[in-house]
């Protein structure tokens, strides 16, 4: 697969991916950063994706960075859609200081993966519910 992708300023890398088994490509800050304890903070990576039709483009943390940085992402992941590639749509790393201390990030510093998911559309046909029985939820196979 090919993706258009832009760079911001020319000191910003191309995304990577770290091994020839990876899923998901490497996603980094740009620029040195400090958040605050219990803050929100949007990192920019400098980056415009293109994403190709029929995808989306999934950002989650990296599995070491609430251990090793002491953030997340508060809503868990980021979907980014196909038609949020203009000059302006520079994907930002939405994270979470969940620590009682200030977290610094260093230009470079690795903080997100991201990679490709095929999606289709819906075409939503009306009816009864599939099932007579209601199966419940919220924990309630135990």
């Amino acid at each position: 697969m090919k993706a258009r992708i832009t760079r911001l300023r020319d000191d910003v890398p191309l995304p990577k991916y770290e091994t020839p088994g990876a899923c998901c490509f490497d996603l980094v800050c740009v620029e040195d950063a400090v958040i605050a304890p219990k803050a929100i903070a949007d990192l920019p990576t400098g980056l415009v994706f293109c994403v190709p039709d029929g995808y989306m483009l999934l950002v989650a943390p990296r599995s070491s960075t609430p251990v090793k940085k002491g953030l997340s992402m508060p809503h868990g992941i980021g979907i980014i859609d196909q038609d949020f590639c203009g000059p302006g749509d520079e994907l930002k790393l939405r994270v979470m200081n969940f620590t009682d201390a200030p977290v610094e990030l260093k230009k470079g510093d690795r903080v997100c993966q991201a990679g490709f998911v095929r999606v289709d559309r819906a075409e939503w046909e009306e009816g009864e519910a599939a099932s007579q029985t209601t199966r419940g939820g919220l924990g309630s196979t135990g």
